[in-house]
């Protein structure tokens, strides 16, 4: 899947093809097909592997017993910074998810792509709210908002290497957590 990722990054998704893949992987390329159905299905387990291997460093860099406020104030500059040290496998991520389709044409990835991230964040807004430091919203609707502002600033900060990524990320806190907080 690493092997994958790295293809991806450097010859596009239409470009990547099986037979790079298992090369870069020292593996033959029967054994992928072993594994997987082919090119797609590769691609999106891929993708949720290093998605989730994303989620966790950023997770296991944060203090989570702190504030709400102050655990997303943290969170989004890691998030950030991952542009910094996973340069490739956010292009690749993104390459994957625009161009993985089901066959009626939609996004393949999208509608169960994020639903862990979903329900950590959602827990995350909750004990916000039970603590008294977020106002009530619904948390479903925050962390689609919350996840899509981390993945167009990872775009943005992509196609903007002059932009500092920290300092993006604080101000983009700021403003989540303007429509976040209690008495806000």
């Amino acid at each position: 899947m690493a092997a994958a990722i790295r293809e991806v990054a450097e010859s596009g998704y239409e470009g990547a093809s099986l037979t790079r893949i298992a090369a870069r992987a020292d593996v033959a390329k029967g054994l992928v097909w072993r594994y997987f159905t082919g090119k797609d299905d590769l691609m999106e387990s891929a993708a949720k592997v290093t998605m989730e291997t994303m989620r966790r460093q950023i997770v296991d860099g944060l203090d989570l017993d702190q504030p709400v406020p102050d655990i997303i104030r943290a969170a989004l500059p890691l998030a950030a910074s991952q542009i910094l040290t996973h340069r490739d496998e956010l292009i690749a991520l993104n390459r994957i998810v625009h161009n993985l389709r089901r066959p009626d044409g939609a996004e393949r990835v999208v509608a169960d792509f994020y639903e862990e991230t979903y329900l950590g964040q959602e827990e995350l807004f909750r004990r916000g709210q039970a603590e008294g430091s977020l106002r009530d919203f619904d948390t479903r609707v925050m962390a689609v908002t919350y996840q899509g502002s981390i993945d167009i600033m990872l775009a943005y900060l992509e196609s903007h290497p002059d932009v500092d990524p920290r300092g993006y990320a604080s101000q983009l806190a700021e403003i989540l957590l303007g429509g976040m907080r209690a008495g806000g």
